[in-house]
């Protein structure tokens, strides 16, 4: 059984800086792609970023880019996303997933964490 947790949300100011970890166990696939996703109050769930198996391929939206960085350690299959120069609008509950391929698309992902909830007040 697959399992994918989140953790490392809080409450941050305009400007901090906050880091995410995913961590997951029970994956039977090798190798595998592994994104957040994010969703505000009211808002659908919006794609954040991905990145590829060995790390060497990371996509950002364009929200994003520049203030958030994507990694992963392969040994402990757990996925990091530091999140600096935080803005009020990236309040939102963010998740983990993870599948044998995936990209910015939430259907492509069968594998989900319960989230981690990041507020940010102005």
């Amino acid at each position: 059984q697959v399992q994918v947790a989140e953790s490392g949300g809080g409450l941050v100011q305009a400007g901090e800086s906050l880091r995410l970890s995913c961590a997951v166990s029970g994956i039977t696939y090798r190798t595998f792609v592994m994104s957040w996703f994010r969703q505000a109050p009211g808002k659908d769930r919006e794609f954040v970023a991905c990145i590829s198996w060995s790390g060497g391929v990371t996509v950002y939206a364009d929200s994003v880019k520049g203030r958030f960085t994507n990694s992963r350690d392969i040994a402990k299959n757990i996925m990091y996303l530091q999140m600096n120069n935080l803005e009020p609008d990236d309040t939102a509950d963010y998740y983990c997933a993870a599948d044998l391929d995936g990209s910015m698309y939430d259907h492509e992902y069968d594998n989900w964490g319960q989230g981690t909830q990041v507020t940010v007040s102005s």
